[in-house]
């Protein structure tokens, strides 16, 4: 009886070829497991064509809450951004698709994981490190490395030669990622680092130009550093998500274009559109302002630069990633309240920010003089600080002439 291969199925370019390439060098019943991330695809579609183009079995599984409650909102807490810029949508999905890839492989019986990825990108180290943490026992095929094709334009002739219906064209060359959080473009005119974007190559939201000439307020609440409403409205992850994606894109907000260094040491050019995503950044930055201890919040930023790496790097599920979430969980433990955004034209500009855990008090901020803080009292510690520079200048004047 042939072995069973559990396939990462997205129904794009890639994925759609390599069901039947599977089946021509390997003879394997593919079972190709389908993983909603909220990427709008017409999921009836994509199963219809996993199973004309020769899956023996389909396997739909939403994963939409799941990843945003069990994987964006953590990277939000931990304030992860890789390289200034990149809020990690697509570095986040591939650990939730892979966990559900081996969960249907291990329950299907199969023996073989494998997935589309390119042998230059990072996607290929997401999904095989998150296979080796979970299911090491079973066998990886990544085509890419593999087989002969070498370019988009070979895999639609590959396409082509064997009757399969693909989105991607020669024209329409862009390769994109969507789900929840965010939509990325990499591809065609992209390539050339040199090149803007082309105005058909955002997908999600409004460029400036064509936003509202009149700015929008939206507030957002925290509880305990995980997002909980919009505008004063409870509201599950999903519902909260969609929502300030519509209201970030029609005001032009959540546009990155980025040079980034994937972890195999290429430099690569993409184009990332997060409006809801950038929204709950700054708004979660600024609570954090009022709400962490000094020492904390300092300490955090290189907790927050290693998270990133750790997600872009595909190293989701390993004791040090669990680790930083614990002590993550500690810092977040005050961070409840609610901060207003104001948006216009792709700016977003800090409202007001509100908490019963502020840290920020006017009676120790404010230039009218009272008795919380004694002034006289610094001028013993700014001595002692300056003891070091002062014995060194005693110094450099008795050792020169």
């Amino acid at each position: 009886m042939p072995e069973k291969v559990a396939l990462a199925y997205s129904g794009g370019l890639d994925t759609s070829i390599i069901i039947p390439w599977l089946k021509e060098n390997y003879s394997y019943n593919v079972i190709a497991m389908i993983a909603d991330v909220g990427q709008g695809d017409d999921l009836e579609a994509v199963v219809d064509k996993a199973y004309k183009t020769g899956a023996s079995k389909v396997v739909v599984e939403d994963l939409r809450e799941e990843f945003l409650a069990g994987y964006v909102f953590p990277a939000l807490r931990a304030g992860a951004v890789y390289e200034h810029k990149y809020l990690l949508g697509t570095s986040l999905a591939r650990p939730v698709i892979a966990k559900h890839q081996v969960e249907v492989a291990l329950r299907e019986g199969a023996t073989v994981l494998a997935h589309g990825c390119t042998g230059k990108g990072n996607d290929q180290v997401r999904f095989e490190l998150a296979y080796q943490a979970l299911a090491p026992e079973l066998k990886v095929i990544a085509p890419w490395r593999e087989w002969t094709l070498k370019s988009r334009e070979d895999c639609l002739d590959y396409a082509e030669q064997h009757g399969i219906p693909v989105a991607a064209s020669r024209e329409k060359i862009h390769s994109r990622d969507r789900n929840l959080w965010h939509i990325s473009h990499e591809g065609g005119e992209l390539e050339d680092a040199a090149n803007a974007p082309l105005d058909s190559t955002w997908q999600m939201t409004r460029s400036p130009q064509e936003a509202p000439d009149k700015s929008e307020q939206v507030s957002i609440g925290f509880e305990k550093g995980t997002p909980v409403s919009v505008n004063s409205m409870k509201l599950h992850p999903v519902s909260l998500v969609e929502l300030l994606n519509e209201i970030g894109a029609r005001n032009a907000i959540g546009r990155v274009d980025l040079v980034e260094n994937r972890f195999v040491g290429i430099k690569s050019r993409g184009c990332y559109e997060t409006p809801g995503g950038t929204l709950l950044i700054a708004a979660h930055r600024e609570l954090e302002a009022i709400c962490l201890e000094r020492e904390v919040a300092h300490f955090k930023q290189h907790v927050s630069l290693k998270y990133a790496e750790l997600v872009y790097f595909g190293q989701w599920f390993t004791p040090l990633r669990e680790a930083l979430d614990a002590f993550i969980d500690s810092t977040q433990t005050q961070i409840t309240g609610s901060v207003t955004l104001s948006l216009y034209k792709g700016n977003v500009s800090i409202i007001s920010r509100q908490s019963e855990n502020s840290l920020y008090r006017t009676d120790l901020s404010s230039f009218t003089m009272g008795e919380a803080y004694d002034q006289k009292d610094a001028a013993g510690f700014i001595r002692i600080l300056g003891l070091p520079s002062r014995t060194r200048a005693r110094t450099r004047e008795e050792v020169e002439p």
